[in-house]
This record gives C-alpha cells, structure tokens and sequence, in this order.
C-alpha cells in the first residue's frame, strides 16, 4: 500500500511526516511518497526524505492519484479530495462537527476518514494523542509571546534601584496546554494562579508551584466524559465569572485554553471583565480557533483594546513547526502502523481505538456527533 504525505496549503507551516517516520512507515511494509517541499517549512529537505526511502512527487495531482492512504495535518481542499481513489484512507486533524462541508466530501467519494481529534485519551492510545502533543507547544509559546508583549519583567528582582515584584499570570483551563503554560511562566519567575471546573487537576497545578483557585461546589461539575471539561450549570457559571473577575483585574497576563470537546469555546472573559484589567496587560486566547474565551478575540489577529493587548493567533504549534512536525508525525505514525498488519491496514471497527477515531467510512458517517450536526 502507498502512503502520500502532502504538502500543506500555504498557511500550514507543519508537515504529517519526518525521515524518522517514513523509515517507520516502510519498516512496516507499506510505501512511502512525499510530496516535492511538503517538508521544506519545517526544514526538511526532498533529499532528507529521499535518504530515508521515500520517493518525492512532484506534484499533488500525480501524488493523490495514486496513494491508497493520504496523510496531512490540517483538513486537504475539496479539490484534493476529488483526486483520490474512492475508498482510500485520509488521516488529518479534522473537527468533524465543525468543518462539515469537508466531512460531506469524504462520505460522498466516498474514502474512510480519520480525525486525530477523536483519537480516544486512553493509555494505549497515547502515543497517537496529537491535541496533546500539540496544545503543549501551544502552552509553552503562549507564554514566552506574552511575555514579550508585556511592559514588565516576568521574575522578582532585586535591584540596586530597587526590588521589582514578579509579574502575575492567571491561567484559565489546566488541561495539557494549560499545565505547559503553568510550567513556562514559573521556570520564567512570574507568580501563577490558575482556574478549571475540574476540581480534580488542582493537585497538577499545584504540583507545578501555581496556586490553584476553584468555585466552592460539592460535585465535579465541570468533569466530563475522558476527563475532558463539560458545560456547567447557569449558577456554576455565574459563580465562576466572578471569581475570574476578581483575579483577572491583577494579572498582567492571562491565558486561555478552555475548550469543550464537539462545541464553541466558553466565553469565560466578557468585554467588562476585560474593561477591569490593568492597561499594558495581555490576554493569549488559545482558544481562538473555536470562537475563543474572550469577547474580543479575533482568530488570527492581536486586538488591542484599552492598552490591553488580546492575540488571537490560533496556529501557535506552527510557529515552531520543526518541534510540532516532529511530534505529530510520530502520532500519526503510531496510529497508522497499529493498523497495518503484514503491509496492509487492518480496519478492525472492533477496536475501540480505530472506532474513536473514524468518522466516515464506506459512504456512512460513523461519528454520532458529526452525524446528528449533519442532520441539523
């Protein structure tokens, strides 16, 4: 079987696959080609590629046509799509519920088709967990640009003009990207606190020197199925937004990474609380992609609004692209040979990992939840 790596539209600086990989992907008997330049922004070169087996396509038509399994980070063009051969295999990030008009050109080709977001957060799988791999870049990055941005120093230092305090960082959602976030600014100084609805991550963040703020309630409300955060009560809700508002109106930089797995970001910072923050300050809306936690967000762009900077930037992974390619295309890698036996994929719908992560197959949607937004 042919495996394509395609080279990502322009936006895109990752890359589904590294030599490492593709040495991988042949050792498991299946055959490697690479799109010419797929590589080139996360500076790997058609020749690296070429040294670890694969062979380098020119062109995207010539590659797609004859692939039986594509292999790309973000979501291929409809125009890519129609290329491939009808029942072939597609493995991207994809948000199922959300990116539909794609979803519909995979069932109606139709290919099978698998998202590294439904990837199932169980200990076998993870080693294919791409979100995490990925949200941890986005933690680390998060705060070395904000810290940038910022008119202060992050530490505590003591001066012979006088002692500066450290800067104060909130962090709101202590998932994977939440807790690098936690890591960073404390290797860098600053004084953390961070929030969730998930009272049980409160040991992590302590663990990592921050303080851990959480609404008094006597449920894990905010716990959700895999341990991800789930929507809350009204009455959670309004509780929480005034325990942020008393926080966030201290702190020069706040962070945010709350997300709710198949649904839009919550809005947990309303334009008044932004209003209450110090001027100079900034807030890393990491949810950005999904509609972000702060009123003002604009996905891709840095607002600022009232001296107060809010960067939207939604693509952080990227802009480490060597790091990201690297890990992702070891997720992906990890996924696809646990499904080739012998040089051939196995798709064993049985298995509960192969079955988290399919969404189309064989001109059906197998995804519930894409399948009842579908019927909306």
């Amino acid at each position: 079987m042919i495996v394509g790596i395609l080279k990502e539209l322009d936006s895109e600086p990752r890359v589904a696959a590294t030599p490492g990989t593709v040495k991988d992907m042949i050792k498991c008997g299946l055959t490697v080609h690479v799109e010419s330049n797929a590589g080139i922004k996360s500076f790997i070169s058609d020749e690296q590629y070429k040294e670890s087996g694969a062979i380098i396509i020119q062109s995207s038509e010539e590659l797609l046509k004859n692939i039986d399994i594509a292999l790309s980070v973000m979501a291929p063009s409809q125009n890519h799509i129609s290329m491939l051969k009808p029942n072939s295999i597609i493995i991207s990030f994809c948000q199922t519920t959300r990116e539909l008009d794609f979803v519909r050109a995979i069932k109606d080709v139709p290919l099978t088709g698998f998202s590294m977001h439904l990837i199932p957060r169980t200990t076998l799988a993870q080693k294919m967990d791409a979100l995490s791999s990925q949200a941890n870049i986005a933690g680390y990055k998060a705060v070395l640009i904000a810290a940038s941005q910022l008119g202060i120093y992050m530490p505590l230092l003591m001066t012979a003009a006088g002692t500066i305090r450290p800067a104060k960082v909130l962090i709101l959602g202590a998932g994977v990207a939440g807790l690098q976030a936690i890591a960073t600014a404390k290797r860098l100084g600053a004084q953390v606190e961070a929030f969730d609805v998930r009272p049980v991550v409160k040991e992590q963040v302590e663990s990592l020197g921050a303080k851990f703020i959480e609404v008094d309630s006597d449920t894990d409300e905010g716990v959700g199925e895999g341990g991800y955060a789930k929507e809350t009560s009204e009455e959670y809700k309004n509780r929480q937004q005034e325990l942020i508002h008393e926080h966030i109106s201290k702190s020069d930089i706040v962070i945010t990474t709350a997300l709710i797995p198949g649904k839009p970001a919550p809005l947990l910072i309303p334009k008044t609380m932004v209003d209450s923050m110090k001027p100079g300050s900034v807030i890393m809306d990491l949810a950005a992609e999904n509609g972000g936690n702060c009123e003002l967000t604009k996905k891709d762009q840095v607002v600022e609004y009232n001296k107060i900077i809010i960067d939207g930037t939604s693509n952080l992974p990227g802009t480490m692209s060597v790091h990201a390619s690297e890990l992702y295309s070891k997720n992906i890698a990890a996924f696809l040979t646990y499904m080739v036996k012998d040089g051939k994929i196995n798709l064993d719908f049985d298995d509960e990992i192969i079955s988290g992560a399919v969404y189309a197959h064989d001109g059906n949607i197998m995804h519930e939840p894409t399948q009842s937004t579908l019927n909306k």
